[in-house]
């Protein structure tokens, strides 16, 4: 706990983050979060890079422990930074994501499997409006749905 806590204070975090979309119905996968980072919006899914883990193995591996699903990798988007005021470990400095985005392809029929970060996984043809900020970059960004300035929610 006290090493990350360490990182967390000290360093930005790498990490994945998806555009989980089903092309052949034109719906994308967002998840309402639990975690103090971002708690009750909802996000795309994501999560942390492992040491020696390649972006497709994260990938892969994230989309399966946070949604269950299968996917196939379209697009990478491209290097993000996220700021948040608050961390889930005690950090005081809050914490500062540095993802790489991807657009994914899954077929919305699959099963999903909610994690412990979400309340729910839902697929969306446009975002609620409790959607935070930076996934509506990734949104933008893949093209999925453009970003309307006026609708963006703040953040606290």
């Amino acid at each position: 706990q006290d090493k990350w806590e360490y990182i967390v204070d000290n360093m930005p975090i790498s990490s994945i983050d998806m555009v989980v979309y089903d092309f052949n119905k034109d719906w994308f996968l967002l998840g309402r979060r639990t975690s103090v980072v971002a708690n009750g919006y909802w996000f795309v899914p994501g999560g942390r890079i492992k040491k020696h883990e390649s972006f497709k193995e994260a990938v892969h591996r994230i989309a399966d422990e946070e949604t269950g699903l299968d996917v196939e990798i379209v697009e990478q988007l491209g290097a993000y930074e996220h700021f948040y005021p608050e961390a889930d470990c005690g950090a005081e400095s809050g914490k500062h994501y540095t993802p790489t985005a991807f657009i994914v392809h899954a077929d919305s029929s699959q099963d999903i499997e909610t994690d412990d970060q979400h309340t729910e996984l839902r697929w969306f043809k446009q975002p609620p409006k409790l959607t935070h900020k930076y996934p509506l970059e990734f949104l933008d960004d893949s093209g999925v749905w453009p970003r309307d300035e006026e609708r963006l929610p703040e953040y606290p």
